[in-house]
């Protein structure tokens, strides 16, 4: 075994224990938010759907279409926008729900920054995600957003949406966010790839999800982890470009590329991953493409 594959699984090793720890300690007292393991999917919510989205979404229009239609229409759509920040360390703007509203119509739209974990345990911090059809992550730093809510009773309330059958979607560090390992999660910076928060919010069961995939030539970066990870699926995806995730169903929205990360594929084919655009299928259950349907000649 080569060195740098020594350091990598012994950092593997370590932050494996991290995260097993992390499941099992209660957040303020409060019990573990536990992802059902009789689900009958493999990977995506039973319920709902998520928009996992690469980062500098910008006005793409398929992207937020999507997330309109999701959410109920905008009409009806009630939306809670969730800050990459915890305490006092991170400042949020009023201009994500400006953006939010100009460039989707909708009109019913809440920011949710917690400033605490008690707050965020909180009766009244927790009413405008029991309203809501949908819920959007906004970018910055993922491990802020597993900090504030991680295992409290928003955390649960946000699962409640799905079960609703509403849309949780998220860019950039609101993508990664939405896996149950969180990658890229150390407090140091971005390019530690596993790092001091390995937990995240479990939204998509198994998974590891990086973002600003093709941008930030970062398409090798979860070959080795998924390598040695046989239940974990992995995901990148490009800038301006989105999954939708129905089950155990995933398809391709926006202007460039998601790769697939899969153990066997990568050992038994020798394909480090798979790439995906706009319109394509995925099946997360049996990690097969889905063939798109004949048209008559």
């Amino acid at each position: 075994m080569s060195s740098l594959n020594k350091v990598f699984m012994t950092s593997f090793f370590n932050s494996i224990v991290l995260y097993l720890l992390a499941a099992a300690t209660p957040a303020l007292a409060q019990q573990p938010i536990k992802i059902d393991t009789a689900s009958v999917t493999r990977h995506g919510p039973e319920h709902g759907s998520l928009l996992i989205i690469g980062g500098n979404v910008g006005n793409t229009a398929s992207v937020w279409n999507k997330f309109v239609e999701l959410a109920g229409g905008k009409e009806k759509a009630r939306i809670v926008v969730v800050t990459a920040a915890s305490g006092d360390s991170a400042a949020y703007d009023q201009k994500d729900i400006n953006e939010i509203k100009k460039i989707t119509g909708i009109k019913d739209v809440t920011l949710l920054h917690a400033s605490s974990l008690p707050e965020a345990n909180s009766d009244r911090f927790i009413a405008p995600v029991e309203r809501a059809t949908g819920v959007y992550f906004v970018g910055g730093r993922q491990w802020r957003i597993a900090d504030a809510y991680l295992n409290t009773r928003t955390h649960q309330a946000f699962f409640d949406v799905l079960k609703r059958g509403g849309v949780i979607a998220g860019s950039s560090a609101g993508a990664t966010i939405q896996g149950s390992f969180l990658w890229r999660g150390d407090t140091s910076g971005a390019e530690t790839l596993i790092g001091d928060h390995v937990q995240g919010l479990g939204f998509l069961k198994n998974a590891a999800i990086d973002q600003h995939l093709m941008k930030r030539n970062r398409q090798f970066d979860l070959v080795d982890f998924i390598k040695v990870s046989p239940k974990l699926i992995g995901i990148g995806l490009d800038e301006a470009t989105a999954i939708v995730v129905q089950k155990d169903t995933i398809q391709v929205v926006g202007k460039s590329y998601v790769a697939i990360y899969d153990h066997d594929t990568i050992l038994k084919k020798n394909i480090p991953f798979l790439l995906l655009k706009e319109g394509e299928r995925y099946d997360l259950k049996n990690r097969v493409l889905i063939s798109p349907p004949k048209t008559a000649k």
